[in-house]
């Protein structure tokens, strides 16, 4: 058994926000033309902000892939969110029917359901249901008992998932004599 299988995530939030940036890049190409001529500081500045925001929200995702180790399931997106989810404090798995327009890209928290979305694209998702609610600083410390994401291929994650489950040793429920 391998030690760690990479699932690749869906790559449409790369070109969600790389379309919300093409008109801010168009519009700064489009001043840069017909404006005065610009102090370069400022405009460096401007240059230096967009740049960011293509290569953090935009490319960083392209590089990372979900993980699944022998204990752990480690949920990735970008630089910018990561959570690692013990194997045993997950309680049930299952492919997640959501109707498709209501799943959000990237990382959300609805206020209205405690379930976290980490999400690249909108088709095979997963959900897993925690043991206990857990906080999450990248969706600003709220609480989630349930984390939604997606995988390319669902149903050989959920094999490998099963497959690492019975790795564990059954766990006996509470006894009286114990």
């Amino acid at each position: 058994m391998e030690k760690r299988l990479a699932f690749p995530h869906g790559r449409t939030l790369l070109a969600v926000r790389l379309a919300y940036v093409a008109p801010v890049v168009a519009l700064l190409v489009v001043a840069l033309a017909v404006l005065p001529p610009l102090p370069p500081a400022p405009l460096a500045a401007v240059v230096a902000v967009v740049a960011a925001y293509i290569v953090l929200f935009g490319l960083s995702p392209l590089g990372t892939e979900h993980w699944l180790t022998r204990s752990r399931l480690i949920l990735r997106q970008g630089l910018y969110f990561r959570a690692i989810v013990p194997i045993a404090e997950i309680e049930t798995i299952e492919p997640a029917e959501i109707h498709i327009l209501r799943v959000p890209l990237g990382i959300h928290r609805p206020l209205s359901q405690p379930a976290l979305f980490v999400t690249g694209g909108r088709s095979g998702l997963i959900r897993i249901r925690l043991v206990a609610p857990r906080r999450f600083w990248q969706a600003f410390g709220l609480l989630a008992r349930e984390i939604v994401f997606d995988v390319d291929d669902p149903r050989r994650f959920l094999d490998a998932f099963e497959e690492r489950r019975r790795l564990f040793a059954p766990v006996e429920p509470d006894r009286s004599d114990a």
